[in-house]
């Protein structure tokens, strides 16, 4: 995976082995050295297993390290809850100083983390496995704690977090040809969320539904409920993410989305059910 990587930069290249506790602290003293390392591993092990490591070594130290999670939601399903990550926002966006973002494309990626090599804070990317298509690569270069309207509309507003976009996007076609005007806001960002657009879409639309290939605690929806609690708004929100629960069946990502309601007929249908 990394073989073209280590061609060109053996010397950036340092492989931990099965550590992933011991591959955040290295990372960690790295970042307070002066070095900018990036974390790679599945998004499981740069989270929970190596949470103690990430709060004390990384955040509180304030050591800005990129920790980048991959195969993240269940880009795994086929392995079973050891290799699902649906509550790794949860856990991230309350660990301070940490901004936590999930890129809806490799296109926000590539901006995310160019961006994320040049702050003075830690920072964490989730992102998919591979192969997800790309959203919008002629759109506005995408900023971390910027939200982005990959759609328009003004009757419905759905904001989405990481691949799972691509569902929001044709569940809004279908909804579209009923009648309703949807529009997709890929947020990009959890934390810090971009409160200022969210405030300007509440004073023109107030049906939203938040979308996320994680669990309904702690997530994006959480987040934007915790915000609009501390408004007057009168938003009707309903969210769209994994119950809480382990998820025991097994397939590929798609049949396993399919079974918890996460592909576009069924947000389609969850949609037209919560305006009806």
């Amino acid at each position: 995976m990394f073989e073209e990587f280590k061609r060109l930069a053996p010397g950036r290249f340092l492989n931990c082995g099965v550590a992933e506790t011991n591959m955040m602290s290295v990372a960690a003293g790295m970042a307070l050295s002066g070095l900018r390392p990036v974390v790679y591993t599945i998004t499981p092990f740069t989270t929970v297993r190596v949470l103690e490591q990430l709060r004390v070594d990384v955040c509180y130290h304030e050591a800005p390290v990129v920790i980048v999670g991959t195969g993240s939601g269940l880009s795994y399903a086929e392995l079973g809850p050891t290799h699902h990550s649906l509550e790794d926002i949860a856990i991230t966006r309350c660990l301070p100083g940490l901004n936590v973002l999930a890129p809806a494309d490799s296109h926000e990626l590539i901006a995310f983390l160019n961006e994320a090599l040049e702050s003075p804070s830690p920072t964490y990317i989730r992102i998919g496995k591979r192969g997800e298509p790309v959203l919008d690569p002629e759109g506005a270069s995408p900023r971390i704690g910027i939200a982005r309207t990959l759609r328009d509309g003004e009757d419905i507003a759905i904001l989405c977090i990481g691949p799972i976009t691509s569902e929001a996007l044709r569940a809004a076609e279908m909804i579209t040809a009923d009648g309703p005007r949807v529009e997709v806001i890929s947020m990009g960002t959890v934390k810090p969320l971009d409160v200022d657009f969210l405030d300007a879409l509440a004073r023109r639309c107030d049906r939203w539904i938040t979308l996320e290939e994680h669990g309904l605690i702690g997530g994006l929806g959480s987040a934007v409920l915790e915000w609009l609690a501390g408004t007057r708004h009168a938003v009707q929100l309903t969210r769209i993410g994994v119950p809480d629960a382990f998820i025991h069946e097994l397939g590929d990502q798609a049949f396993v989305r399919s079974s918890l309601g996460l592909d576009a007929p069924s947000i389609h249908s969850a949609i037209r059910e919560a305006i009806a």
